[in-house]
C-alpha cells in the first residue's frame, strides 16, 4: 500500500463533532428510557434518512438511492475509474434499541468524509458511505435485507414482498417514506467495504482494549423444534405416567447448554422461544414449540452441536415417551473477512497507538453479507458492559472517536492503495 503522507498520518476526526452528530440523530425516536425506537422504514426512519440526505450533501457529497432504501453518499477521487471504498451501517434500531448499533459506523463514515474535507485531503478513489436499510431485521424479515440482496441472496422483488406483523409490504413502507429509489440493487460498484461497530459483547472492555480487528463472522444455525406429549389432567394423572412435553423442554434445554459449554469458549447456544401449543394451569402440557440458534466460528463445529443435539433430543424422547422434532430452518457458515482489509484495520490501529485484538463477530452484520461478493472487514469498539439492543446501550466518546480514527486511516490506506 502506498505510504501515508505527514499530512494524513497526523490526521484526526473532530471527535467532538462526532458525539454531537451522534446525539444529535439520536432525538430521531427517542425514547423516553434514553434509547431508541426507530423501526426500518417508520416516520422515524424517513426522519433521520432526511437529516443524514442533508447533511452529505453539505458535506459535498453526492447522494443517490436504490430500489430497497439504502442510501449511497460519494465523495469523489483523483481516480473515478476506480471503484469506491465504501463503510457505513444501518440507522435503523431495535424497538428498545440504543444510540451506536449501527449509527455510529454511518455517523463516523460522515465524519471521516467531513474531516477529510477540513484537512483538503482527496484520496485516489472515490470514497462511499452506506445507510443499508433494514439490517435489524425487527419490522421485516430477514435482518440484512438490503445487503443480502445487494450481494445476490434475495431478488429485489423478493424482498419488496416481505411483510410485517400488520401485513404492510417493505414496497408500501418506502413509498410512504418516499425512500424507493431509481437505482438498481447491485448495479452500484464497490471496491472494498469497511465497517465500524460497537462490539455488542464484554471483551474489548473486559480486557482494557480500545479496537478489536475482526477477522469474520461466526457460522449460524437456526432450528425450530417441537416437544409432543399427551395432554391429561393435572389432578388426576400420576406423574409416573405423565407424557409431560414441559419436562421434555427443560430437559433439552439443559442439553443445549451442556453442548455449547462442551465447545468452549467459543461456541454459543440460544433457545429464544418456547410456546405451548395449548396452554391451560390445569393440563400437562401435550405439545411445545421452541427456537434454536447455534453459534461458533467453525463449520466443523456447528456440524458437532448439531449432531449432539439430534442425540440427546433422541434420548430424552425415548426416555420419557415423547417426541421430540428439531428441523433446522437456516444456516450461514462462517465468514472469514478479507486478509488484506484486515491487515489495513490492524495498521491503522498500530499506527494509531491504540490498543487492539483480534476477534470474530458474534453478531451478524452487514459486512458478513458483503464478504461473499467483494473484500470486507470490520473495527469494533467497546460498549459498556457488552449490552446492546437496549436502551441502556452506552459508548464513550473516546472510543468512538478512536474507531473513527482507525476507520479514516482505513479508507485512506485503501483509496490511495497502489492500483492493481
Amino acid at each position: 500500500m502506498t505510504a501515508e503522507t505527514p499530512k494524513t498520518h497526523n490526521l484526526r476526526v473532530d471527535g467532538s463533532r462526532l458525539w454531537s452528530t451522534l446525539m444529535e440523530t439520536a432525538r430521531f425516536g427517542a425514547t423516553p428510557a434514553g434509547g431508541l425506537n426507530r423501526l426500518t422504514l417508520s416516520e422515524e426512519d424517513r426522519a433521520v434518512r432526511d437529516w443524514f440526505r442533508d447533511a452529505c450533501e453539505a458535506a459535498g457529497l453526492e447522494v443517490g438511492t436504490d430500489a430497497l432504501g439504502t442510501q449511497f453518499a460519494l465523495r469523489r477521487g483523483r481516480d473515478m475509474s476506480r471503484k469506491p471504498i465504501a463503510c457505513g451501517s444501518h440507522l435503523d434500531t431495535q424497538p428498545t434499541g440504543g444510540k451506536f448499533d449501527g449509527i455510529l459506523g454511518v455517523l463516523a463514515g460522515l465524519e471521516v468524509m467531513r474531516s477529510l474535507n477540513d484537512a483538503g485531503i482527496e484520496t485516489e478513489a472515490p470514497l462511499l458511505l452506506v445507510n443499508w436499510t433494514n439490517e435489524e431485521g425487527s419490522r421485516f424479515a430477514p435482518a440484512m435485507m438490503a445487503s443480502a440482496a445487494y450481494a445476490g441472496a434475495f431478488t429485489t422483488e423478493e424482498i419488496l414482498a416481505k411483510r410485517d406483523a400488520k401485513g404492510v409490504s417493505v414496497g408500501e413502507a418506502l413509498d410512504s417514506i418516499g425512500y424507493r429509489g431509481g437505482e438498481a440493487v447491485g448495479a452500484r460498484e464497490i471496491g472494498a467495504f469497511v465497517e465500524l461497530h460497537i462490539e455488542q459483547g464484554p471483551i474489548l472492555e473486559a480486557e482494557g482494549r480500545t479496537i478489536g480487528v475482526v477477522e469474520g463472522g461466526q457460522g449460524i444455525a437456526w432450528f425450530d423444534g417441537t416437544v409432543t406429549g399427551f395432554e391429561s389432567h393435572a389432578g388426576t394423572t400420576p406423574m409416573p405416567r405423565r407424557r409431560d412435553a414441559m419436562l421434555g423442554l427443560a430437559e433439552f434445554a439443559l442439553a443445549v447448554e451442556r453442548v455449547a459449554l462442551a465447545h468452549a469458549p467459543t461456541a454459543v447456544a440460544t433457545m429464544g422461544e418456547a410456546e405451548i401449543v395449548s396452554p391451560s394451569r390445569n393440563v400437562v402440557p401435550g405439545q411445545i414449540r421452541f427456537t434454536l440458534d447455534l453459534r461458533d466460528p467453525a463449520s466443523p463445529v456447528l456440524d458437532a452441536m448439531e449432531s449432539a443435539l439430534a442425540d440427546a433430543a433422541a434420548e430424552i424422547a425415548a426416555r420419557r415417551n415423547l417426541a421430540i422434532a428439531l428441523t433446522r430452518i437456516w444456516r450461514k457458515e462462517p465468514v472469514p473477512f478479507d486478509p488484506r482489509l484486515v491487515a489495513a484495520v490492524d495498521g491503522a490501529a498500530e499506527g494509531l497507538g491504540l490498543s487492539r485484538r483480534r476477534m470474530v463477530s458474534g453478531a451478524g452484520h452487514d459486512a458478513c453479507n458483503l464478504a461473499g461478493c467483494m473484500p470486507a472487514a470490520m473495527i469494533f469498539v467497546p460498549c459498556k458492559d457488552g449490552v446492546s439492543h437496549n436502551e441502556a446501550e452506552s459508548a464513550t466518546p473516546t472510543d468512538c472517536a478512536a474507531g473513527a480514527d482507525v476507520l479514516l486511516h482505513t479508507l485512506v490506506a485503501l483509496a490511495n492503495a497502489t492500483k492493481a
